[in-house]
C-alpha cells in the first residue's frame, strides 16, 4: 500500500509538472480566451493514456507499480479536469457560454478519439 502511494505521488508530482510546462507553453504561444493550454494537456494525456494500457495489454504487463507510476501517477497528475471544470465555469461566469460548450465537447470528443487512437497506436 505504501509503496503504491509513493509511486502514484512521484509519477503525479511529474505529471503535474509537466502539465504546468505544457499549459504555460501552449498559452503562451496561442493567448486567446478559448483555453488551448488545458485543452493541449488533456488531449496529449489521453493519448498518452491510451498508448500506455495498449502497451500494459500488449505485452500482457501485469507490474502494478508501472501502472501506478505512469497511469495512475503520472496521466493523473498530468490531465486533471478539476481546472478543466474551473475553467468552463469562469468561461459560464464571463458570459462565454458558446466558448465553454465548445470547449466542453471539444475536449470530450478528442478525448475519446485520442484514447482510441493511442490503443490502436499500441497495437501495431
Amino acid at each position: 500500500m505504501m509503496r503504491a502511494i509513493i509511486l502514484v505521488g512521484i509519477g503525479g508530482g511529474l505529471g503535474s509538472i509537466l502539465r504546468y510546462l505544457t499549459s504555460m507553453f501552449v498559452s503562451k504561444h496561442f493567448p486567446a480566451a478559448f483555453p488551448f493550454g488545458t485543452l493541449a494537456v488533456n488531449m496529449i494525456g489521453c493519448l498518452i493514456i491510451g498508448i500506455l494500457l495498449g502497451c500494459f495489454e500488449r505485452q500482457q504487463l501485469t507490474n502494478p507499480d508501472l501502472k501506478f507510476l505512469f497511469v495512475t501517477g503520472f496521466c493523473g497528475g498530468y490531465t486533471t479536469f478539476s481546472a478543466f471544470a474551473s475553467e468552463n465555469i469562469n468561461l459560464f461566469q464571463s458570459g462565454n457560454s458558446l466558448i465553454a460548450f465548445l470547449y466542453i465537447a471539444t475536449s470530450v470528443l478528442i478525448g475519446l478519439f485520442s484514447v482510441w487512437l493511442g490503443l490502436s497506436l499500441a497495437k501495431l
